[in-house]
């Protein structure tokens, strides 16, 4: 079998010195008192810091059901918080076996400071793809808020500084935007095309037809694009980019108008489009037209 290196360079072991293998053999956690290597599930706590905030029911059910069965075959790990533990690894292991009814757990405690808690929660969860862009955002926003640069979060997770970039974008967004992320009914590349639109009522309009419509990013991207913009490749969007006079006519009713304009023909005949969205920005641009705004 072919071994493929870690996506995340040194992995989760470069955060616990000392700390056995994950693959490191320990009795199922059936017995009614904890065996060695074994801590009591209920005195164990969740990372507060932990960036994965869904967990599938589903999947949660499965796994309980395997662990009642033939118990817990990969210990988590821990760290010692006085007289308790502090999940670091493998929180939904112990919620499983928690919900199995297991009194104890196989666990690795090691010694992780705060600085390394949510970057070690992160770790696990960018390995497994387990978390949601959301998720990502707001971990990445955690270890920037806690001294990280862009570039080291980068490094640390083997993705580029301007991934880490856009999903910190993400939370400009308002709150039921971030939510359609997180439930799926937006995609990321969704969500950075109404980062392009400033206009809110432009954007919950936006918003509404891409779900309605199904629109790929491609096209949301298109719709959302700031006036005056060029589309992809640099070409214009109608022959009124042959005519510099006709182009900065269009210009500068797509910066009065805060929509996408489209001219189609040329200076002697043709024919003007302005996109509206919803009743309300149907009003705002007419108030602009008629002199009312």
């Amino acid at each position: 079998m072919s071994s493929r290196p870690s996506a995340l360079g040194r992995g989760i072991g470069a955060l616990l010195p000392g700390a056995p293998p994950a693959s490191a053999a320990f009795e199922p956690a059936t017995s009614p008192r904890p065996a060695p290597g074994e801590i009591p599930v209920d005195r164990i706590d969740p990372n507060p810091e932990q960036p994965r905030r869904r967990f599938d029911e589903g999947g949660l059910a499965s796994l309980s059901d395997s662990i009642e069965q033939h118990g817990v075959l990969q210990p988590i790990v821990v760290r010692r918080v006085g007289d308790r533990y502090q999940l670091l690894v493998g929180e939904r292991r112990w919620r499983a076996a928690r919900a199995a009814g297991l009194a104890a757990i196989p666990a690795v405690i090691a010694d992780v400071d705060d600085r390394d808690r949510l970057e070690l929660a992160l770790i696990e969860n960018v390995q497994r793809r387990d978390l949601n862009p959301i998720e990502l955002a707001h971990a990445f926003r955690a270890l920037v808020d806690s001294g990280r640069t862009q570039d080291e979060i980068g490094r640390r997770v083997s993705l580029d500084r301007s991934t880490i970039a856009n999903h910190l974008r993400l939370l400009e967004l308002p709150r039921e935007l971030q939510e359609d992320v997180e439930e799926q009914r937006l995609s990321a590349g969704h969500a950075k095309a109404l980062l392009q639109v400033a206009n809110p009522e432009r954007r919950r309009h936006l918003r509404d037809r891409i779900v309605r419509e199904q629109l790929s990013v491609r096209d949301a991207e298109q719709i959302a694009r700031p006036a005056g913009a060029k589309p992809r490749g640099g070409k214009a969007s109608s022959r009124a980019g042959q005519d510099p006079n006709l182009t900065r006519v269009v210009d500068a009713l797509r910066q009065r108008l805060q929509t996408r304009v489209r001219l189609h023909g040329d200076a002697s005949r043709g024919r003007l489009e302005i996109e509206y969205f919803g009743v309300e920005d149907l009003q705002r641009i007419s108030g602009i037209l008629l002199g009312d705004a």
